[in-house]
């Protein structure tokens, strides 16, 4: 079974499956910033910002990483968005000098939980990011270095799998595409919003709802964390009940802490406060009792 994985823990994961794309082009940084949520300046060399890409009602159509490169900006997401981002990105390549192009199988990246940049002797770009709610750096290299910057990363760090990244990321409250980010997801409801959007830099498609959300201050779900009370196991997609029976949400993602099932969930507004307390339906339509908890979840 996978360690219990912490942030405080020296960790490295391999990203290299992650869609890559280079955007280049005299017009790619006002191109950029007309798409994503975030201020595309403040994607330097050595600085990655998070960002989403938003359909005209505001909703997710894909959740990324970008960073500068030389004369060009590179952009990482997750893999299961490869037959859609590109095509949504250049559909709106009017008359703009920007060109994308699809460097996924040419490029790789592991990402390191550290305080400071990891010291290796191959060449990578070394990029700060944060990607599981601690410090982070990124390393951007050739294919054909992957090898040889894991086996240096083996000495000073240990390894995170698949498994060990979900439940680490579950227990930081990190959305994820697929589970909690859809198509159906409007990013303040993810909470998203402190790290993914920037309300002083210029338009972009879906700004308009992102804006009335900030004002109007309300929302209609938002993405909670949860707790069984009687520590029977939560799984994805579970209806979330109230007490009178109303659905209320439904559960994302799923994991264990020091022996709790715990959980990721959607919950409706008026029964999402910390400390609420609403039942989860499991396939047999049993009522299991749950808690609204705080993100991250505590030790």
């Amino acid at each position: 079974m996978t360690a219990q994985p912490k942030v405080s823990d020296r960790l490295f994961f391999d990203l290299s499956a992650r869609l890559k794309l280079r955007v280049t082009g005299g017009d790619r940084l006002r191109f950029l910033n007309g798409q994503i949520t975030n201020d595309i300046r403040k994607a330097t060399e050595a600085n990655a910002v998070e960002a989403c890409v938003l359909n005209a009602k505001g909703k997710m159509d894909a959740h990324l990483f970008v960073h500068a490169n030389a004369e060009s900006f590179l952009l990482d997401a997750d893999p299961a968005l490869q037959s859609s981002l590109q095509a949504r990105l250049e559909r709106y390549i009017i008359a703009d000098d920007v060109e994308i192009k699809d460097f996924t199988a040419q490029l790789s990246i592991f990402h390191v939980i550290s305080a400071n940049a990891p010291a290796i002797t191959s060449p990578a770009q070394i990029v700060a990011a944060n990607r599981f709610g601690g410090d982070g750096y990124d390393l951007w290299c050739e294919a054909t270095q992957r090898d040889q910057i894991a086996s240096e990363l083996r000495s000073g760090f240990r390894f995170c799998d698949d498994e060990c990244s979900e439940i680490l990321r579950i227990e930081q409250g990190i959305a994820r595409w697929g589970r909690e980010l859809t198509n159906e997801i409007i990013p303040v409801e993810a909470n998203l919003e402190q790290r993914c959007i920037d309300y002083e830099k210029g338009c972009y498609i879906g700004q308009e709802t992102i804006s009335r959300m900030k004002m109007s201050g309300q929302r209609n779900k938002q993405l909670c964390g949860l707790v069984s009370l009687n520590n029977a196991a939560l799984t994805p997609g579970m209806r979330l009940v109230a007490t009178d029976g109303k659905d209320v949400g439904w559960i994302t993602s799923a994991s264990q802490k020091n022996e709790r099932e715990i959980a990721l969930g959607f919950v409706k507004r008026g029964f999402n406060s910390v400390g609420s307390r609403i039942d989860a339906v499991s396939a047999e339509n049993a009522r299991l009792p749950v808690e609204v908890v705080d993100l991250p979840f505590r030790q």
